[in-house]
Protein backbone atom coordinates (compact mmCIF):
# COMPACT_ATOMS: atom_id res chain seq x y z
CA UNK A 1 0.00 0.00 0.00
CA UNK A 2 2.04 2.94 -1.26
CA UNK A 3 0.96 6.49 -0.55
CA UNK A 4 2.43 9.89 -0.01
CA UNK A 5 4.31 10.54 3.21
CA UNK A 6 2.64 13.21 5.36
CA UNK A 7 3.05 14.68 8.82
CA UNK A 8 0.15 13.54 10.99
CA UNK A 9 -0.60 15.53 14.14
CA UNK A 10 -2.59 14.25 17.05
CA UNK A 11 -2.96 13.77 20.75
CA UNK A 12 -5.27 13.05 23.61
CA UNK A 13 -8.83 14.21 24.34
CA UNK A 14 -7.91 17.14 26.60
CA UNK A 15 -5.15 18.27 24.17
CA UNK A 16 -2.43 18.32 26.83
CA UNK A 17 -0.60 15.51 25.01
CA UNK A 18 0.34 16.47 21.45
CA UNK A 19 2.65 14.83 18.94
CA UNK A 20 3.56 14.51 15.26
CA UNK A 21 4.19 11.32 13.30
CA UNK A 22 5.61 11.09 9.78
CA UNK A 23 3.83 8.26 7.98
CA UNK A 24 1.94 7.46 4.80
CA UNK A 25 -1.49 8.97 4.20
CA UNK A 26 -2.69 5.36 3.81
CA UNK A 27 -1.87 3.16 6.79
CA UNK A 28 -2.21 -0.40 8.05
CA UNK A 29 -4.02 -0.33 11.38
CA UNK A 30 -3.67 -3.26 13.76
CA UNK A 31 -6.65 -4.40 15.81
CA UNK A 32 -5.41 -6.60 18.66
CA UNK A 33 -7.30 -8.90 21.01
CA UNK A 34 -4.75 -9.06 23.84
CA UNK A 35 -6.00 -8.49 27.38
CA UNK A 36 -5.21 -4.76 27.28
CA UNK A 37 -6.29 -3.88 23.72
CA UNK A 38 -9.53 -5.87 23.93
CA UNK A 39 -10.58 -3.84 26.98
CA UNK A 40 -9.71 -0.37 25.72
CA UNK A 41 -10.03 -0.88 21.96
CA UNK A 42 -6.95 0.75 20.51
CA UNK A 43 -6.60 0.30 16.74
CA UNK A 44 -3.14 1.63 15.88
CA UNK A 45 -0.49 1.86 13.20
CA UNK A 46 3.23 1.59 13.81
CA UNK A 47 5.91 4.11 12.84
CA UNK A 48 9.68 4.03 13.41
CA UNK A 49 10.54 5.88 16.62
CA UNK A 50 12.62 8.36 14.56
CA UNK A 51 9.42 9.38 12.73
CA UNK A 52 7.55 10.28 15.94
CA UNK A 53 7.97 13.51 17.88
CA UNK A 54 6.30 14.23 21.20
CA UNK A 55 5.79 17.90 22.05
CA UNK A 56 8.11 18.76 24.94
CA UNK A 57 5.27 20.35 26.96
CA UNK A 58 3.33 17.06 26.83
CA UNK A 59 5.79 14.98 28.85
CA UNK A 60 4.53 16.29 32.21
CA UNK A 61 1.04 14.92 31.47
CA UNK A 62 2.09 11.34 30.67
CA UNK A 63 2.16 8.21 32.75
CA UNK A 64 3.02 4.64 31.79
CA UNK A 65 1.54 1.24 32.55
CA UNK A 66 3.31 -2.07 31.87
CA UNK A 67 2.47 -5.71 32.56
CA UNK A 68 3.57 -9.21 31.55
CA UNK A 69 6.95 -8.91 29.80
CA UNK A 70 7.04 -5.13 30.49
CA UNK A 71 8.22 -4.60 26.90
CA UNK A 72 5.11 -2.69 25.86
CA UNK A 73 4.87 0.77 27.41
CA UNK A 74 1.20 1.77 27.58
CA UNK A 75 1.54 5.53 27.77
CA UNK A 76 -1.49 7.66 28.50
CA UNK A 77 -2.54 11.14 29.57
CA UNK A 78 -2.78 11.60 33.35
CA UNK A 79 -5.61 14.10 32.89
CA UNK A 80 -8.04 12.50 30.41
CA UNK A 81 -6.75 8.90 30.38
CA UNK A 82 -6.45 8.59 26.60
CA UNK A 83 -3.71 6.44 25.06
CA UNK A 84 -2.93 8.34 21.87
CA UNK A 85 0.35 6.46 21.33
CA UNK A 86 2.40 3.76 23.04
CA UNK A 87 5.46 1.56 22.61
CA UNK A 88 4.23 -1.87 21.47
CA UNK A 89 5.73 -5.20 22.46
CA UNK A 90 5.79 -6.17 18.78
CA UNK A 91 7.82 -3.08 17.86
CA UNK A 92 9.85 -1.79 20.81
CA UNK A 93 11.89 0.23 18.29
CA UNK A 94 8.75 2.01 17.11
CA UNK A 95 5.68 3.86 18.25
CA UNK A 96 2.08 2.67 17.90
CA UNK A 97 -0.12 5.62 16.99
CA UNK A 98 -3.81 5.39 17.87
CA UNK A 99 -5.26 6.31 14.51
CA UNK A 100 -8.48 7.69 16.00
CA UNK A 101 -6.35 10.28 17.84
CA UNK A 102 -5.04 11.84 14.61
CA UNK A 103 -6.28 15.31 13.74
CA UNK A 104 -8.61 15.27 10.71
CA UNK A 105 -7.27 15.82 7.21
CA UNK A 106 -4.15 13.69 6.71
CA UNK A 107 -5.42 10.09 6.65
CA UNK A 108 -6.72 9.02 3.23
CA UNK A 109 -7.14 5.28 3.74
CA UNK A 110 -7.01 2.80 6.62
CA UNK A 111 -6.55 -0.95 6.11
CA UNK A 112 -7.37 -2.96 9.22
CA UNK A 113 -5.44 -6.12 10.04
CA UNK A 114 -6.00 -8.34 13.05
CA UNK A 115 -3.29 -9.30 15.50
CA UNK A 116 -4.04 -12.28 17.72
CA UNK A 117 -2.58 -10.95 20.97
CA UNK A 118 -4.09 -13.86 22.91
CA UNK A 119 -1.63 -16.06 20.97
CA UNK A 120 1.06 -13.41 20.78
CA UNK A 121 4.15 -15.39 19.68
CA UNK A 122 2.35 -17.21 16.88
CA UNK A 123 0.70 -14.02 15.60
CA UNK A 124 3.94 -12.06 15.83
CA UNK A 125 5.78 -14.65 13.74
CA UNK A 126 3.07 -14.74 11.04
CA UNK A 127 2.01 -11.09 10.86
CA UNK A 128 5.13 -9.24 9.70
CA UNK A 129 4.27 -6.47 12.17
CA UNK A 130 7.89 -6.06 13.32
CA UNK A 131 8.86 -4.61 9.92
CA UNK A 132 6.52 -1.63 10.35
CA UNK A 133 8.94 0.15 12.71
CA UNK A 134 11.93 -0.11 10.36
CA UNK A 135 13.19 2.95 8.50
CA UNK A 136 13.57 2.24 4.81
CA UNK A 137 16.72 3.43 3.01
CA UNK A 138 16.53 6.78 1.24
CA UNK A 139 15.02 6.45 -2.21
CA UNK A 140 12.89 3.46 -1.23
CA UNK A 141 9.13 3.64 -1.53
CA UNK A 142 7.39 3.71 1.83
CA UNK A 143 5.26 0.62 1.74
CA UNK A 144 3.97 -1.93 4.16
CA UNK A 145 4.59 -5.65 4.09
CA UNK A 146 1.95 -7.68 2.30
CA UNK A 147 1.57 -10.47 4.83
CA UNK A 148 -1.52 -10.42 6.98
CA UNK A 149 -2.30 -11.70 10.43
Amino acid sequence: MDSEIVMHSGGCHCKRVRWKAEAPSSVVVWQCNCSDCSMRGNPHFVVPSQKFELNEDSKQFLTTYTFGTHTAKHIFCKVCGITSFYIPRSNPDGVAVSYKCIDPGTLKHVETRHFDGQNWENSFNKSGISSFSKVLPKGSCFSSPTSTA
